[in-house]
């Protein structure tokens, strides 16, 4: 088994790939990711006493100073029986053998919204057979995961073939040290080429200095150095060094060997230190005790300066050369030594193009040859000094921070693109499919005195963001379908909300300007004089809904006086979607008092503004009223389907149901069955790729809509069926598997990311889930109702 660091030696892989990646690149480019805001670190954590936990700490502290500190944090894994004493970067805790503590962080993890995961493993750290526990915390995690190995082996046992190819697949990104960790990875266990990523194992930016200037901190003044440094094991060969001593000695009297570093832990646990009493015996035995320098602690990062800087020469002895990377020998590469090694994989990368010396495994003889080399010749010792340090100047720990988060970005970025979510290892995850039962305890829950607030935190009304117009007008029509729907089905009707949300919005209307404000802040401060348009069309359609559906006539007065004074503004919108949801106000005004000619007239000419620019942005290929789709996109389509239909426009219809049904299949994921609304990051633009991602629940609600408009108008069974598929998007029928409706608050999450739910319950997400439902329970009953007069009439 290899140790846990590695380097980067330069990319060889094919043109194809290379090609690849540049593709992937430029469109990483052009999507301007945003950097991750919170990103977990899972692998040992200083001050546990191994490679990894040096690795992990290094890292992090590294993307701590390029990205801010803020951003990420640590889960190390406790080895058994010992506790460590961590610092703040610190938030939770596994337990190598309890596999519950796997499950419980990632939980935790998917609970507190983390953005990404880097999992640093090596085989003998986490628990279970061949460190299989770590599986059960990565199937379950929300967010993408990207993967350092630092162990990859030729001739893994079966078992360690299973944990690694599993977490090759639970991972979105693989990063490795060498490029022979990456053909393993490729020839060996099947990993796609364009998964992995070469990242250079970190190095201080030591200056190049002259190693005298540290020898007096172990007395070596004016005497050669020679430097092995990391935790002690048997296989690293350091009496083989000690063996080649006395033929140093002969030529240098002045050399001294200095080794540096503990026992590894688990090498202490079961063997005490009888492999370091065996060195020093060895020492004795050849007469070289007083030219063997041992340290027997843990470096710190300043004495590791110090460490390797006094070095002349830097060995590592290995035993044998299954080993893909090591640190040691990185560190030593980047602070310019010297430096002789046994052929290692590693060595034979990192140490090439003469940045070193390869001797032979377990000889002594060779390894004193290679020492005398160098020490006799000052010219040679010095190129090949230059030649490591300005080799490894682009392994230094900035430049290796940045590739990683390089490879964060790309593993978001790919996960949008191939989105999952996290598995059940115990059952089959099962969509709902029948509609559930009406609950409006999180609709009460976020309604206050003044109206319904913005945002919730998860499902906790968030009082701090306020109240919006938009907001206050969905659940205007909300309450509207509650009271109609209560009354039809001769359940006591509860006015209370409608008459709070159309208070709200008769504060929200400002008789100076005729226009509505938008923002108002907890304290009843409006935030703004006029609101957008979008907001002022929302608040006409609420009306329109009250004054169409709404059996209270002192709602209906109250609604009408305000609709009234706030049409007006209506003409002098530039927005199609405030044109489209005031048609929707007008149509439902004009459903219960079709006889007005003025709002007749104001249907008309926005319904023919969403005609004209629909004439002159569609083609044969692109059939939409813009170029690009963005939000609440069906309502365009809805808005010039009713007004053609009630006014008798037939190019209105025509082009109203020809660009839904172009929505319609946009929306669609390739097997037909799962709706993929346009994704608010980027949305679609003619041309371009249209954006997956963040899936909203006002665009399922909005298509769930204008479809039963068209089916009740047509009859068609056609569009119930894909009012009904939308419908499944809620209920867990999407890309991720998720359910967004939480039955147990009656509240809907706030939309679909790649790789999670975002939690938050707030007003647009639930008043979308519960306008949605109420309009499919009155399909249903509908469909219901004409199914049975078809049997009828058949019999």
């Amino acid at each position: 088994m290899s140790t846990n660091n590695g380097a980067l030696s330069q990319n060889n892989a094919s043109f194809a790939e290379l090609n690849t990646n540049a593709q992937m690149q430029n469109e990483m480019n052009e999507c301007k990711l945003p950097l991750p805001t919170r990103i977990a670190f899972v692998g040992n954590y200083l001050p546990r006493q191994c490679g990894i936990a040096t690795f992990t700490t290094d890292i992090c502290t590294a993307l701590a100073a390029e990205f801010g500190d803020g951003r990420l944090f640590a889960i190390p894994v406790n080895d058994p029986d010992s506790t460590y004493e961590y610092p703040e970067q610190v938030r939770l805790e596994l337990e190598q053998e309890d596999l519950s503590s796997y499950r419980r962080a990632a939980e935790f993890l998917n609970f507190n919204g983390n953005d990404l995961v880097c999992l640093q493993h090596e085989y003998g750290i986490y628990g279970g057979v061949a460190g299989s526990y770590i599986l059960s915390f990565l199937r379950r995690l929300n967010m993408p995961v990207v993967t350092t190995l630092h162990t990859v082996l030729r001739e893994p046992n079966p078992d360690q073939r299973r944990v690694l190819e599993e977490i090759a697949r639970l991972s979105d990104r693989l990063i490795v040290m060498s490029e022979q960790a990456a053909q393993f990875l490729r020839e060996i266990y099947a990993v796609p080429a364009g998964k992995i990523d070469v990242i250079p194992h970190g190095v201080p930016d030591f200056q190049f200095m002259d190693p005298n200037y540290f020898k007096d901190r172990f007395g070596a003044e004016g005497k050669s150095v020679l430097l092995t440094f990391g935790l002690l094991s048997p296989n690293k060969g350091i009496e083989n060094v000690i063996r080649a001593l006395p033929a140093i000695l002969l030529e240098h009297p002045n050399v001294v060997y200095v080794v540096s570093g503990v026992t590894h832990p688990q090498i202490r646990r079961r063997e005490g230190e009888r492999y370091r009493e065996e060195l020093i015996a060895l020492a004795t035995e050849l007469g070289v005790s007083e030219n063997l320098i041992l340290v027997t602690r843990f470096v710190n990062a300043e004495e590791l300066v110090e460490h390797v800087g006094a070095a002349d020469i830097y060995i590592t002895p290995y035993r044998q050369e299954a080993q893909i990377v090591s640190g040691t020998l990185a560190i030593a590469l980047g602070a310019g030594k010297a430096i002789i090694s046994t052929p290692y994989w590693h060595a034979k990368e990192l140490l090439a193009e003469s940045r070193g010396i390869l001797v032979p495994f377990e000889n002594p003889k060779a390894i004193a040859d290679a020492v005398l080399r160098l020490l006799n010749s000052d010219a040679e010792r010095h190129a090949m000094r230059k030649r490591a340090y300005l080799h490894s100047r682009e392994t230094i720990w900035p430049k290796t921070a940045r590739k990683y988060m390089k490879s964060f970005q790309r593993a978001r970025f790919e996960r949008t693109l191939q989105p999952r979510a996290a598995q059940k290892e115990d059952a089959a995850i099962e969509v709902a499919t029948h509609l559930p039962k009406l609950n409006t305890d999180h609709l009460l829950r976020m309604t206050d005195d003044t109206g319904i607030l913005q945002h919730a935190i998860f499902s906790l009304a968030n009082s701090s963001e306020g109240y919006t117009t938009d907001d206050n007008a969905r659940a205007l029509i909300v309450s509207t379908l509650l009271d109609e729907s209560a009354m039809q089905s001769g359940r006591t009707q509860n006015t209370g909300l409608t008459h709070r949300y159309l208070a709200f919005l008769w504060l929200a209307f400002n008789t100076d300007s005729g226009r509505f404000r938008n923002f108002l802040g907890y304290d009843r401060r409006w935030l703004e004089e006029v609101g957008s348009d979008d907001s002022h069309g929302r608040a006409l359609w609420s009306l329109g809904n009250v004054l169409g559906h709404s059996r209270n006539a002192g709602l209906r007065g109250a609604a009408g006086r305000l609709f009234e004074a706030a049409l007006p503004a209506a003409q002098n919108f530039t927005s199609p979607r405030a044109w489209a949801f005031s048609i929707l106000g007008m149509q439902a005004y004009l459903d219960w008092f079709p006889g007005d000619r003025a709002v007749q007239g104001m249907r008309n000419t926005l319904a023919n503004r969403l005609l004209d620019i629909y004439e002159r942005a569609h083609t044969p290929m692109w059939k939409w009223f813009e170029k690009s789709l963005s939000y609440s996109n069906a309502r365009l389509s809805q808005a010039l389907i009713l007004a053609g239909w009630r006014s008798g426009n037939q190019r209105m219809i025509e082009a109203g149901m020809d660009s839904l049904k172009w929505l319609v299949a946009e929306q669609h994921r390739d097997d037909k069955e799962i709706f993929v609304p346009i994704g608010s990051q980027g949305f679609f633009v003619e041309g371009n790729e249209k954006a997956r991602f963040d899936q909203q629940p006002v665009e399922a609600c909005a298509t769930i809509s204008a479809c039963l408009d068209v089916y009740r108008l047509s009859e068609e069974s056609y569009w119930y069926e894909e009012a009904q598929r939308v419908f499944g998007w809620f209920l867990g029928k999407n890309d991720l598997q998720l359910p967004l409706y939480d039955p147990t608050t009656g509240g809907c999450r706030d939309g679909l990311h790649p790789d999670r739910i975002n939690e938050n319950q707030g007003a647009e997400s639930t008043l979308s889930f519960l306008m949605a439902l109420l309009e499919m329970q009155e399909a249903k009953v509908t469909n219901a109702q004409e199914r049975m007069t078809e049997m009828s009439i058949t019999s």
